[in-house]
């Protein structure tokens, strides 16, 4: 007689391969169930040294790995690169651009965008840092400023292009800031020979009463001290009230200012990713202020057991009252504590309910400086600088980015050289240039230079604090 047929195993569909996504799926190596992970990019980022990337520190590939690579030897997963559009909770499918795919459990950990506070039109002139492309961007208009103000006559142009403004003072605008103020007095250092890197103005704009509002007093204390000794303008209790390409506009107790600049950077802000309607709509969950999806004790969906969402996409406030922050680490713990629910249901079993466990904070200010908050010890500099290295290193995905990530950090260390200072992105086509050759007016690379400084000059005009 032919044997049996065997009994399909439980699919669990994963969308998004995140910090969320990424746990859960390695979580459920030995459960017996088939995985489906689904992305539209083909490998996991590691979000928090994003700005390294912006600022020229490392290059994409140190801060990514491919999907398909990590999950080479789990033979119960498969990765899926495809969108997704939405989703069909009744018949229990998941609607992609390739095509519709079921699930017996779905985990939905996509993620966050930019939220620009209603003032979208404000992204074409102040970039966010969420992607690999919104880094290099960033990394293309500060690298690019100095270039163009290297050949630009015009003073009070070239002022405003050795102006940058970060709108946000959490712990992304205080890691560019100090990123910058590096860059602008060491790594360019000896790079131009028409303007003075080091007199470029940086200014952190952060609408609370202090940086780092989500640390211990004492520690945003510390923070803004060595912002300040790096030479960045801090201007707490102001908010950005316009962004266009000649500056920005700001307003505080003291009135509204506009401030030329060329480049702002923007670190304000972040909303649920559009998954969230949409899954929303699907089930009538309801949705908080920043567009999450509010979820049950297990993470799951009011009515919707089989369904869960973790990470930048879920509100879970039943500890303490105040939803889970949008960083790593909770999105870690809640994809393994689901993976474990379902081996754990699939045996017939229960599990106790998620409990959080906070870590501490750190936040790098810049070369041997950040500011750590561990169970209630506080303790800044070269220590806490030391500890986020290692902590950034261990969780990277793969041993090999370990390995470059540590030695373009001990170079930058003590060269203060950063590597990866490419300008990439939108360059003029052969067309292109072939028009400027037919301009009357020749192009500013072609003009007369101004006369050469002396070794340490530059026709900058001076600093001004805004």
């Amino acid at each position: 007689m032919p044997a049996p047929a065997a009994t399909p195993r439980p699919r669990v569909v994963v969308v998004g391969g995140g910090f969320a996504g990424l746990n859960t799926v390695k979580s459920l190596k030995r459960a017996a169930v088939d995985v489906v992970l689904i992305d539209r990019r083909n490998f996991h980022l590691f979000q928090p040294l994003l700005y390294q990337v912006a600022t020229g520190g490392l290059s994409p590939a140190n801060i990514a790995a491919p999907l398909r690579w990590i999950f080479s030897r789990q033979k119960n997963c498969e990765v899926m690169l495809a969108e997704v559009v939405g989703f069909d909770l009744d018949q229990k499918r998941v609607h992609t651009t390739q095509g519709d795919v079921p699930y017996d459990y779905l985990i939905v950990a996509a993620g966050s965008r930019h939220s620009y506070f209603g003032r979208d039109d404000w992204a074409q002139f102040a970039p966010g840092l969420k992607t690999i492309e919104d880094a290099t961007d960033i990394r293309r208009r500060v690298y690019s400023a100095f270039e163009q103000a290297e050949t630009e006559q015009d003073p009070a142009v070239r002022r405003a292009l050795l102006n940058f403004a970060i709108v946000g003072g959490g712990p992304t605008g205080v890691e560019l800031a100090g990123a910058l103020a590096e860059i602008a007095r060491h790594s360019l250092k000896h790079d131009f020979r028409q303007i003075d890197p080091s007199e470029a103005s940086i200014t952190l704009v952060e609408a609370g009463d202090r940086v780092l509002g989500s640390f211990p007093e004492d520690l945003s204390e510390k923070a803004h001290a060595t912002l300040q000794r790096l030479g960045v303008h801090i201007r707490t209790k102001t908010m950005a009230t316009a962004i266009d390409d000649k500056g920005i506009e700001m307003k505080s107790s003291t009135g509204v200012e506009h401030w030329p600049t060329r480049t702002v950077l923007w670190a304000a802000g972040v909303k649920a990713s559009p998954l969230s309607k949409s899954l929303a709509s699907s089930s009538n969950a309801d949705l908080d202020r920043a567009g999450r999806l509010i979820v049950e004790k297990d993470f799951s969906l009011a009515g919707r057991p089989e369904v869960f969402v973790l990470g930048d996409m879920s509100s879970y406030s039943h500890q303490g009252g105040k939803p889970l922050p949008g960083v790593a680490q909770p999105a870690i713990q809640q994809g393994r504590f689901v993976a474990r629910l379902i081996n754990a249901k699939l045996r017939g079993k229960t599990l106790p309910e998620f409990h959080y466990h906070d870590l501490g904070n750190l936040a790098t200010i810049g070369r041997s400086a950040a500011v750590a908050d561990i169970k209630g010890v506080h303790f800044s500099g070269f220590i806490a600088w030391w500890l986020w290295l290692v902590v950034h290193l261990m969780h990277i995905a793969n041993f090999r980015n370990r390995l470059l990530v540590l030695t373009q950090w001990s170079w930058n260390y003590f060269t203060h050289d950063r590597s990866a200072r490419l300008i990439t992105g939108d360059v003029p086509s052969d067309d292109d240039l072939a028009a400027l050759q037919n301009l009357a007016v020749p192009p500013k690379a072609a003009r007369n230079l101004p006369p050469a400084q002396p070794a340490n000059g530059a026709t900058t005009s001076s600093t001004s604090t805004p």
